[in-house]
Formats: structure tokens, C-alpha cells, sequence
């Protein structure tokens, strides 16, 4: 396993165990996040929503591999199954990762997915109709906007 390589395994073996702030000591000051349900995250924002996802993750598995390496770059496939406390439904989302490191920290993570599936998964008929519209995307990204604000508010 290169040096990259086992930055991600910290990092994805933290998050398996709910340990947000062995996460984010991996990821650089100036760290670039960005997913279909948060929009593009900076900074303390990216790291504060790491810490707030795995505080309130009740029951969430993760699962992962890497797939490939560069010398800067990491690729990783993981899933994550848990509850979508919104609505109480089961979610099993299937992510792609990619990682850029630099001097031994994570500078941009990037994760991708099926935001539909997801929200035909979370919202059931309503997800299915709306999950793959623009309009839905940025609602999505409003409300994880505000849940990420009050978080950080509340553990300054």
C-alpha cells in the first residue's frame, strides 16, 4: 500500500468507526469538499460536516476499497448504508471518491453519486419524481446548508 493509499485507509477506517475528528486530521486547512448533497464545502465547513455526519450517524455501515493511485492522486469506491432520520427510511448509497494529497493531507475530496437513487431512496415517490431535477439538487444542498450552519453554531 503507498503512503496516499494509506491516507485513505485512515481515513475511511475513522469514518467506519464514527470518528470524525481522526477524519478531518487528515484533510488539509485548505481542503476543497464537495458532493451532490452538500455542494462544494471549504475549509472548517468540510471538516465541521464530517464531524456533525458521524456525531449524529445512528446506524450507519460503511464499506470501502481503493481502487487506484497516482502519486498525488487516490480513487476510492465506498457505500454507505444507514437511516434517513428525515423520514426513517433505508438508504444504500454507492459513492465514488476521488482524493488529491498533498505533503501528506487531503486537499480535495470529491464524491460522487446517483443523487436520484439516493432520493428515491430517502423520499420514497417524491424522490423518485424530483430527485434528478436542478431545482431539488439545490433545495437539498439549502438544507444541508442550514443543518451544517446550526451544528457549527452550536459546537463553536
Amino acid at each position: 500500500m503507498t503512503a496516499n493509499e494509506e491516507i485513505i485507509h485512515k481515513f475511511y477506517s475513522a469514518f467506519h468507526v464514527k470518528d470524525g475528528t481522526k477524519m478531518i486530521e487528515l484533510y488539509d486547512d485548505k481542503i476543497v469538499f464537495e458532493d451532490p448533497a452538500f455542494g462544494v464545502l471549504n475549509g472548517k465547513r468540510a471538516k465541521s460536516m464530517w464531524i456533525m455526519l458521524c456525531s449524529t450517524a445512528k446506524d450507519l455501515e460503511i464499506s470501502f476499497k481503493i481502487l487506484s493511485s497516482t502519486e498525488n492522486e487516490v480513487k476510492a469506491y465506498w457505500e454507505a448504508k444507514y437511516t434517513f432520520s428525515r423520514t426513517g427510511r433505508k438508504i444504500h448509497n454507492k459513492i465514488n471518491a476521488s482524493f488529491v494529497i498533498k505533503d501528506g493531507l487531503i486537499i480535495k475530496h470529491t464524491d460522487s453519486f446517483d443523487l436520484h437513487s439516493w432520493a428515491s431512496q430517502g423520499l420514497g415517490i417524491q424522490g423518485k419524481l424530483l430527485g434528478w431535477t436542478g431545482f431539488f439538487k439545490k433545495k437539498l444542498n439549502q438544507q444541508t446548508e442550514g443543518l451544517l450552519i446550526r451544528f457549527m453554531n452550536e459546537n463553536k
